[in-house]
């Protein structure tokens, strides 16, 4: 399959540029969308923005920007004030500073993309940024206009290429204190330790992406092939649903349905 470019531009780190392209490292092109129709016509039906108070659509030249600053009151901001606020250049990713590797935490991390060399000419220049990011356990922070904003962005060396991920704001990370402060230090038993770490040796496995497969979108597939053919999707056998874990008793022997845990486990491995 061809390779599909979503954005191209320049790679700068001081007096070293060369010229790149970038893709999204995810997609969800293979996710079933819907349609919303009108039932008695089957036609599509369409959105359009309307007047809150009036009812009545609204142009696309009326259309307008504003930030709410009271009930009912707005500053209306116009495009030429918010591409005034922009980034100079939006083509050119200029890495300006380089912090260690594992200093920044997953949760700061948004979206992935790849990145390539653009142009054989600029794959040294590409390669000898990647392999000193690499060689020095770090990754470069920048900042770029994607999706319509400014954001933040950090470029890992991944293989023989980079993985460009955005980063979240500050005021968009919560600060985890906040639900984890409350949390008591429980003294744990230490007896359960071994029992805990064997029940985990036995559920551990080599990491295949099936594991997050969805199984939703499989039976919607289903249901829509037996549509398709013109006959009624069967009804799911009960015991075939997923079943609901029975609701915990208030005590709970901690010892026992660890063993009772690693038992069942290791019979269904003999089988």
């Amino acid at each position: 399959m061809a390779r599909r470019t979503y954005w191209k531009g320049y790679l700068k780190l001081s007096l070293v540029t060369c010229p790149v392209a970038m893709m999204p490292a995810t997609t969800e092109s293979e996710k079933i969308r819907f349609h919303t129709l009108n039932r008695k016509t089957g036609n599509r039906i369409v959105s359009r923005y309307a007047d809150a108070v009036s009812g009545k659509p609204v142009d696309e030249d009326d259309e307008v920007k504003a930030y709410q600053t009271g009930e009912d009151q707005y500053v209306i901001l116009e495009d030429e004030e918010l591409d005034s606020v922009a980034l100079e250049s939006t083509r050119t990713i200029d890495i300006d500073v380089f912090v260690p590797r594992d200093s920044i935490e997953w949760i700061w991390y948004d979206t992935p993309h790849y990145m390539m060399p653009d142009d054989p000419v600029g794959e040294e220049a590409f390669s000898v940024i990647r392999d000193a990011m690499a060689a020095t356990d770090t990754v470069g922070i920048s900042r770029l206009v994607m999706y319509r904003r400014e954001r933040a962005v950090m470029l890992e060396p991944r293989g023989r290429g980079i993985v460009v991920w955005t980063l979240r704001y500050g005021d968009e990370v919560r600060n985890p204190d906040d639900y984890f402060g409350g949390i008591e230090d429980v003294p744990v038993d230490k007896k359960l330790m071994p029992l805990l770490k064997k029940l985990i040796e036995e559920r551990t496995h080599p990491w295949d992406p099936s594991m997050v497969k969805d199984p939703v979108q499989d039976r919607l597939l289903d249901i829509i092939t037996a549509k398709k053919k013109g006959r009624k999707k069967p009804a799911k056998a009960k015991a075939e649903a997923a079943a609901e874990p029975d609701q915990p008793s208030n005590v709970i022997n901690i010892m026992d349905a660890l063993r009772k845990s690693i038992s069942s486990d290791g019979k269904a491995g003999k089988r």
